[in-house]
């Protein structure tokens, strides 16, 4: 995947507009002065609008499933502004709505 490198300030939202935001920061790569994530850390989910079952909601937690093919830290690929996760038990995918634009990572 390629794309902006997410940082720790970057707008992450679940498919029903909940915000997404993770377990654990990477502070080996920073970008902007900021910490960045890998595709390991969990995301949890607050304010997800998708009712209780059953419908199969609300949104609680997402794990990112593809990141950076080139560009690792620590051994694993970084989350980019491409990269695809799902949130459980929804299904549903992860929206990056607005990252940092300087760096980028193929």
């Amino acid at each position: 995947m390629t794309g902006f490198i997410v940082h720790a300030g970057a707008q992450v939202l679940c498919s029903h507009a909940g915000l997404a935001t993770p377990t654990a920061l990477n502070p080996r790569v920073l970008v902007g002065g900021q910490k960045t994530v890998l595709i390991s850390t969990p995301y949890v989910v607050a304010g997800c609008a998708l009712p209780s079952p059953p419908e199969n909601g609300p949104c609680m937690t997402a794990q990112w499933l593809a990141g950076s093919q080139r560009v690792t830290s620590k051994g694993q690929p970084l989350v980019v502004q491409s990269s695809l996760a799902i949130c459980a038990p929804t299904g549903t995918p992860l929206f990056i709505t607005a990252t940092q634009t300087r760096v980028s990572a193929i």
